[in-house]
């Protein structure tokens, strides 16, 4: 080979090195719906219908994702929206939509990687920029389901009020 041909294959090497440096790490947004359609779907149907007469009850209006979660943009940020593979930041306070006993808050922020807490969270999150305060209004499923966790019975309907910090 001659030195122009060497000087070539080095330059195609390179900008294929380039390329690949360049190219965004993956992120991905939505949840698989193969998680989602394996809720209990008579359950689901039962739960977004106590949902909605909470919200009914409470004249709140809320958005109604295709999932069955309903949620409120309380005050709307301007950051990055997460993805699912990201280690978010938050302030939380979660609450049984039944009787409005609260089982969990944080006193500080907190982090923890999207994809490790429960499936509502992982559902609406990506959607919600940093920066923003928001009211989800998870059916059981979505929370913790048929397993009753610490002070949250089995079948559990749940309010977090989350404050998305980064």
């Amino acid at each position: 080979m001659t030195m122009k041909r060497y000087s070539f294959l080095a330059f195609l090497i390179f900008v294929s090195m380039l390329a690949g440096c360049l190219k965004e790490s993956p992120c991905t947004r939505v949840v698989s719906q193969s998680r989602i359609d394996a809720l209990n779907q008579t359950r689901l149907q039962q739960d977004i219908q106590t949902i909605d007469s909470y919200l009914e009850d409470n004249s709140i209006t809320a958005i109604a994702d295709p999932s069955g979660i309903r949620y409120t943009i309380d005050i709307e940020g301007d950051g990055v929206e997460p993805c699912l593979e990201y280690t978010i930041t938050v302030m939380y306070k979660g609450k049984l939509l039944s009787t409005g006993a609260q089982f969990d808050a944080s006193s500080s922020p907190v982090s923890f990687p999207l994809s490790n807490l429960i499936l509502g969270w992982q559902v609406i999150l990506p959607k919600i920029k940093a920066g923003s305060r928001i009211t989800l209004y998870l059916p059981s499923g979505f929370g913790y389901g048929s397993a009753a966790s610490g002070a949250i019975p089995a079948n559990s309907n749940l309010i977090f009020e989350i404050d998305l910090i980064n």
